[in-house]
């Protein structure tokens, strides 16, 4: 019996209404910061993920890959269309860390979001 319930995914950043926005264009949904906080801002995705974007004083970017400043935390992206999301994620300021999928082969790539932080975009066909 599981003791406790899915909640947000919380993502430290420099900037999160930037990081919000950035999020909100490759998920869907709309930013809602609350109201006089610059440092809070949560997304809830159109198929239902809850992600939160808080200020970090002297955030330092991870760096893929590496030991020294790991990821700690990557999001999976299922896509239908590999290239055109990865058209759309570049458009919306992501940075291409591993974009080989050896010719669909390997079904995913890597990239950082703004603020640095990793994720992959993930053929669906390879995700069932």
């Amino acid at each position: 019996m599981a003791i406790a319930r899915r909640g947000w995914i919380v993502v430290d950043c420099p900037d999160p209404q930037a990081l919000a926005r950035f999020y909100a264009g490759l998920l869907g949904g709309e930013p809602k910061t609350e109201t006089g906080s610059e440092r809070w801002v949560e997304l809830t995705t159109e198929d239902g993920w809850k992600l939160a974007f808080q200020r970090a004083e002297g955030f330092v970017p991870p760096q893929w890959p590496s030991g020294e400043r790991s990821q700690q935390l990557h999001l999976d992206l299922y896509v239908d269309t590999m290239d055109e999301a990865e058209q759309r994620a570049l458009e919306l300021g992501a940075t291409a860390l591993d974009t080989d999928d050896e010719g669909g082969k390997r079904g995913f790539r890597v990239y950082a979001d703004p603020a640095g932080h990793p994720f992959c975009l993930v053929d669906a066909a390879f995700a069932t």
